[in-house]
């Protein structure tokens, strides 16, 4: 490899009023130069370009679909780039594969961590590594005492005899993020890593990336959380439609002009009028008892958008399980147009009912990752698509169109695997899957997670619209301003009961905050 003198800054990088403090002098951690990308004649990148200093925590943000996971595909050795460079501390290079990456410092962390929960926290944190031995045996006190210094290395005092699917989900990322640096990690790369964590988790997981950054580490940062870039980040570069469109500190910078340089617009409203409910009450609830719900009661009308909130463990997701039949109630009363639905009605009755559900964790819940949009929209509509037990691709090929064209979903073609889509776009098949079968309830559960501010836009104009058509959309949410936003009408509970019901249009967040605690009304 030839090697390189310090590159330039990319050329619509704005000058930066003071480098951070731990950044270090001298070539970048990593830089991609003009990569290009593309498949079977699609441009996933163009021009794209990155460039990390050592010691800095640098956002990279974009729309889904934005070229972001395919760049950290591209400089983790997962993709050979078409054309451009990759730059790791002044040397070109170039990456055979996720091993020669690894070898050269650089790790990815992705959002669904790779996390074997049947093995031990130590095992996790030196998985393909090689395990110290001595004649052939591993010496596991050996492992042991590598492990723990990966883990005092960032102030953890995990078991390491533990399996790790006992682990608290800001313990598997620790346990991760110590894997990296047993492999040496120069340049971490961390992918939407505060999805599943609580606000006192992410304040635990800034305090390790610091010191990380302190340490001389480069970390790139892919969130859709802007509030949390603005708290933790040094630098950011925007992308959109696969290039490169900035790179500049974030002290210059505001949440608002980085929406903006996202979208390439002005993002307007992010919340459509409401005003679609009806009279007409399609799904009621009384007295339902089930696992973490309590006596619970509401009813909900056609046209109409409810959101549930509630802190971690209030029972609102459980709510909506036993709502669709994944998950058993055990008295109490659900009523769905009219009918009363039996007590041992699973999924599949539910959904004859009408009620369908989209579930928080979609990779592994809402689709078939390996398998094409094609197939799991087909998959989630067998009685619509065939008929004498007989399956017709015409019917399939118009579902999917359908779904595809009206909810806009960005592939190369209907046969793409699901698991090379965005995260925005994997929500969408999700999505399809169960408007294909025109449900009159439709459940959704943290239907925006993950997802970047253009989508979540879009996802607020879908759930409208399906309302302003007679559905009536129940959606839970963890983020309050989404709750009142989107929403005609808000319950909150807490302990498994609902502890406070609100018209969103009069809603506080005071107000909620103080529900979700099972306080009695602040104003």
């Amino acid at each position: 490899m030839t090697l390189m003198t310090e590159p330039a800054e990319p050329a619509s990088t704005t000058t930066a009023a003071a480098a951070p403090a731990a950044a270090a002098a001298g070539p970048f951690a990593l830089e991609a130069r003009d990569v290009s990308k593309h498949f079977d004649g699609v441009h996933a990148l163009r021009g794209a370009q990155l460039a990390v200093r050592p010691g800095e925590i640098h956002a990279l943000l974009g729309e889904n679909g934005a070229g972001k996971s395919t760049l950290i595909k591209v400089v983790t050795g997962v993709y050979a780039p078409d054309g451009g460079t990759l730059v790791r501390d002044g040397e070109e290079v170039q990456f055979t594969g996720v091993r020669a990456a690894n070898r050269a410092g650089v790790v990815a962390l992705y959002q669904e961590l790779s996390i074997i929960p049947s093995i031990s926290v130590a095992e996790n944190v030196l998985l393909g590594e090689q395990m110290p031995s001595r004649g052939g045996i591993v010496s596991w006190r050996s492992m042991r005492q590598r492990a723990r210094v990966h883990l005092e290395r960032l102030n953890q005092r995990i078991p390491l005899g533990m399996l790790a699917g006992e682990l608290s989900p800001v313990q598997q990322t620790m346990v991760s993020v110590a894997r990296a640096l047993a492999t040496d990690a120069k340049v971490l790369i961390l992918d939407e890593p505060t999805a599943s964590l609580t606000d006192t988790e992410i304040r635990e997981l800034f305090v390790v990336l610091r010191s990380l950054r302190d340490e001389g580490v480069a970390i790139v940062y892919v969130s859709h959380r802007l509030e949390e870039v603005f708290e933790l980040c040094d630098r950011l570069t925007i992308m959109r439609n696969g290039s490169h469109i900035t790179t500049r500190d974030v002290s210059a910078s505001t949440i608002d002009e980085v929406i903006s340089t996202m979208v390439g617009r002005d993002p307007g409203s992010l919340y459509p009028d409401r005003g679609t409910a009806t009279e007409q009450v399609t799904i009621s609830v009384s007295d339902l008892q089930g696992r973490r719900v309590k006596d619970v009661s509401f009813s909900a009308r056609a046209g109409e958008v409810l959101g549930i909130g509630g802190l971690a463990g209030s029972g609102r997701s459980e709510l909506l399980r036993i709502l669709a039949g994944a998950q058993k109630q055990t008295s109490g009363t659900i009523t769905v147009a009219g009918t009363t639905v039996s007590m041992r009605a699973a999924v599949p009755q539910m959904l004859e009912a009408g009620v369908a559900l989209v579930p928080e964790e979609r990779r592994s819940q809402g689709v078939v990752l390996g398998a094409t949009i094609r197939d799991n929209i087909a998959l989630a509509n067998i009685p619509t698509v065939s008929s004498a037990g007989v399956v017709s691709g015409a019917r399939i090929s118009t579902i999917v169109e359908r779904g595809m064209r009206d909810l806009q979903i960005k592939a190369h073609s209907p046969r793409q695997p699901v698991g090379e889509l965005s995260g925005g776009n994997q929500q969408k098949v999700v999505l399809a899957k169960m408007l294909a079968r025109r449900p009159k309830v439709l459940l959704m559960d943290e239907p925006t997670r993950g997802i970047d501010v253009g989508t979540k836009a879009e996802i607020y104009r879908l759930i409208r619209q399906l309302a302003a058509g007679g559905t009536t959309v129940i959606a839970v949410s963890s983020e309050l301003p989404e709750l009142i936003g989107m929403s005609d009408r808000v319950l909150i509970m807490h302990e498994g009961r609902v502890s406070g019901e609100v018209d969103a249009a009069d809603a506080d967040e005071e107000v909620l905050l103080s529900y979700c605690y099972g306080k009695a009304d602040v104003r």
